[in-house]
């Protein structure tokens, strides 16, 4: 093994580095959507800015649209567009992968570069062993976190909160609005009696004497 780590140190730090950085990926998906998930059960006062901006978008487009008609579909694009570092949950799945494959990738090229130069199977061995255990160890993790199943259980505690919370706070908001508007409609403004034949007659009287 020493030996292996002399000849193609090179190969196998880049498919140990690419293994890394796709696990980094899947656990970085996994501790989001987990912190997602257990801010879900306190909607009300969250402090995760991704959530507390679905709720600001929700209630923005419940009261310029008079209502959302279907919530499931909102909350699925809102979940769409998170981005980590300009990156979504998606895209960063898909990267994970891609660097799992490069890491396999890396190990054939050593493989390859081990024949040609007349290694004997023992002695290529290791790229082998490698790529098994990156696989068996991303696949793992990736079946741990269940990306898919979290997903689910964040747009139902979403859409669950949206559909029995937001919808009935918003809706009486709008109702008190239309109250009151129909209040200020009804109300008539106040007119200012005018004065009476004799009441006029006394104040000419009043101000004839005020006069002279």
């Amino acid at each position: 093994m020493k030996q292996f780590f002399v000849q193609h140190l090179l190969i196998a730090t880049v498919m140990v580095l690419l293994v890394v950085l796709s696990i980094i990926c899947q656990i970085i998906i996994g501790v989001l959507y987990q912190n997602m998930i257990q801010e879900t059960d306190n909607m009300s006062s969250t402090e995760n800015k991704l959530l507390k901006q679905c709720k600001l978008k929700f209630a923005n487009c419940f009261q310029l649209n008079a209502g959302v008609s279907n919530i499931p579909v909102f909350v699925d694009k809102f979940l769409n567009r998170i981005h980590f570092f300009g990156m979504t949950f998606s895209g960063l799945h898909h990267l994970s992968g891609q660097l799992m494959l490069l890491s396999v990738f890396a190990g054939g090229i050593g493989v390859c570069k081990g024949i040609a130069e007349g290694e004997s199977i023992r002695q290529i061995l290791p790229f082998y062993i490698f790529s098994f255990f990156g696989l068996y160890l991303y696949f793992s993790i990736t079946s741990f976190i269940d990306m898919q199943a979290k997903h689910r259980i964040l747009k139902t505690n979403l859409i669950d909160y949206l559909e029995n919370h937001m919808v009935n706070r918003l809706s009486m908001n709008i109702e008190e609005a239309e109250q009151l508007n129909e209040i200020e409609k009804k109300e008539k403004p106040v007119k200012i009696k005018g004065f009476g034949k004799a009441e006029q007659e006394e104040l000419e009287e009043l101000l004839k004497e005020f006069l002279v």
